[in-house]
């Protein structure tokens, strides 16, 4: 790849630090994290060597599924601030040199939103049209399909006599996105939001804003209450690309703007048809095919071993389909388990350490932005909940609920262990102290008791820590085009315990070898080139790894 036919742009230069608001610092001592708690830690996040943040949903919010459903898109959670609050955020973001990506939730909002308070008021009120209601079919639901939180994906209104459509809770209706006041409403909404000085949106699950014409039934394999799941009618629709390229036109022209959308049940062909730069839909998107790798066929609470054969295949996969387009590198984010327990060893402080500092090392390093959520750069882990009780994410509360019916509570709690949202929304760990140094008060969500040895403060005082060598690596990668534009190429494919690979641009190669596994693992043949960054230290026994080790050689 010459370098004269690179498309630059800073979202590719740049890390992007992944804040759950919710749970990163309080301010106040009311136990919920806020605006004014990420401005106290601003000089923290700068100093990761990061490039932007992306702030997961901040905008008034009855909180049904923790601000995923948007009472009003231009108002600020009460539990977080106020809009002089989020400004000054904003402001000492820029001022520090880092951009500040949005959430934008627009395939649903919720239903306390103006909208919909209007629209279920009667069949012929104006604005009526801006969610999808139907008539039943057979004194049931227009449609056999199911929810992602609930059995059926309807909810039947007494007062106007028809369903309507909910592919998420019952309290996040979908909005109509064939109609075009719709459409224009969140154009000029988004607007407004770049106009204040925003610098981008991530787009939650913006593949399904378009459904099949007709909303015909699913297919597959009922789920046990009788619905069918079915992503084949409301998932990469052939509308959606008329609707991205229309927003791209209405919103993102003429603006230094970075938009990445979450795409679930994309392959990698559909993935680049949204970031095919001939096109201009979306910068990047984040695929769910890395984070189904130990999800069976019934979905995520269906838990299989994860393969290192499949998850080359996966990252192969969308590196080349993506090749003329950019990928977003991720481990984790708010709705995933904590990575170090997920795909690693937890089970000596050495070996978490040193496996966090691999796992970082094996992503951030190929072609693509990579994300960093909050807590991942200090190693967090899952947390050891004690009961049902402990738990705030509605997901789980309800996969718990429909299991226990069945008599199958305790496979689904230990399913809710490893792969539950709380994991990862448990409040950030800054220091010994109560509470993990995140509140004052009684935090929202339990904070993981790890918190005494795993926290910020303990991090920055150790030179060998994760934090530490993020920062490195994070200073690595921006200091080196060829990490950046260079091309990709896999290396070690049929190695069973070896994740590895090359960077190429000019005359310049870097390869990256990590030994994903708990044991010693030897390279198939020796690297020509200097080694110039390991996740441990000590001598280099040329052709073998120890348990997660990561090399990095230049040649």
């Amino acid at each position: 790849m010459e370098s004269n036919k690179i498309r630059r742009a800073w979202w590719k230069e740049s890390a992007v630090y992944q804040i759950y608001p919710r749970s990163f610092f309080d301010s106040n001592g009311d136990g919920i994290g806020d605006l004014n708690g990420i401005a106290q830690k601003l000089d923290y996040i700068a100093s990761l060597g990061v490039g932007a943040v992306w702030l997961n949903p901040v905008y008034d919010s009855p909180n049904d599924d923790m601000g995923y459903d948007i009472r009003d898109y231009e108002a600020i959670m009460q539990e977080f601030g106020t809009m002089a609050d989020f400004d000054a955020l904003l402001n000492g973001l820029h001022e520090r040199g880092l951009r500040l990506i949005m959430d934008l939730v627009v395939n649903h909002s919720s239903d306390e939103h103006a909208w919909f308070v209007e629209s279920r008021k009667s069949k012929d009120n104006p604005y009526r049209d801006y969610y999808i209601w139907r008539d039943g079919k057979n004194g049931a639901e227009p449609n056999n399909w199911a929810s992602f939180f609930t059995p059926s994906a309807w909810k039947y209104d007494e007062t106007s006599g028809q369903w309507y459509l909910h592919l998420f809770s019952e309290k996040q209706p979908d909005l109509n996105w064939k109609n075009p006041a719709v459409r224009e409403e969140v154009y000029a909404m988004m607007n407004r939001w770049f106009d204040r000085g925003v610098d981008g949106f991530r787009m939650d699950v913006i593949n399904l804003i378009a459904k099949a014409e007709g909303l015909p039934d699913g297919s597959g394999k009922p789920t046990p209450e009788g619905y069918v799941f079915a992503p084949e009618y409301f998932a990469d629709q052939v509308n959606v690309h008329d609707y991205l390229q229309e927003m791209r036109h209405k919103c993102f022209d003429g603006r230094d703007c970075m938009c990445v959308g979450e795409t679930p049940f994309s392959s990698s062909e559909t993935g680049y048809s949204y970031v095919d730069p001939e096109k201009g839909e979306l910068d990047m998107v984040f695929s769910f095919d890395l984070m189904d790798i130990d999800s069976g066929k019934s979905g995520k609470w269906e838990i299989i071993p994860w393969n290192l054969a499949r998850m080359k295949q996966i990252v192969e996969d969308w590196q080349t389909a993506l090749s003329n387009g950019w990928n977003s590198l991720f481990w984790s984010n708010h709705d995933q388990p904590r990575p170090v327990s997920r795909f690693c060893s937890t089970k000596t402080e050495e070996l978490r350490v040193r496996s966090a500092k691999m796992l970082g090392t094996a992503m951030h390093l190929m072609r693509g932005t990579p994300f960093i959520y909050q807590g991942e750069e200090i190693g967090m882990t899952n947390v050891p909940f004690r009961g049902i009780e402990d738990l705030r994410d509605l997901e789980s509360l309800k996969f718990y609920a429909l299991a226990e019916a069945r008599g199958e509570g305790e496979a689904a709690w230990n399913a809710i262990l490893k792969k539950g949202r709380d994991n990862a929304r448990a409040p950030m760990q800054w220091s010994a102290e109560k509470n993990g140094g995140f509140t004052s008060g009684e935090p929202w969500l339990m904070v993981n008791p790890n918190a005494e040895t795993i926290n910020v403060n303990a991090a920055e005082r150790d030179p060998e820590s994760i934090l530490h060598y993020y920062r490195k690596l994070l200073r690595f990668r921006s200091e080196n085009e060829t990490l950046i534009y260079g091309a990709f190429e896999m290396i070690e494919r049929e190695h069973k315990q070896i994740f590895g690979y090359q960077r190429m641009l000019n005359e310049e190669t870097f390869i990256i070898v990590c030994n994903m596994s708990d044991s010693e693992a030897k390279l198939s043949a020796d690297i020509e080139g200097e080694c110039v960054l390991r996740n441990i230290n000590g001598a280099i026994e040329t052709r073998a790894l120890e348990p997660y080790e990561a090399r990095v050689y230049r040649s």
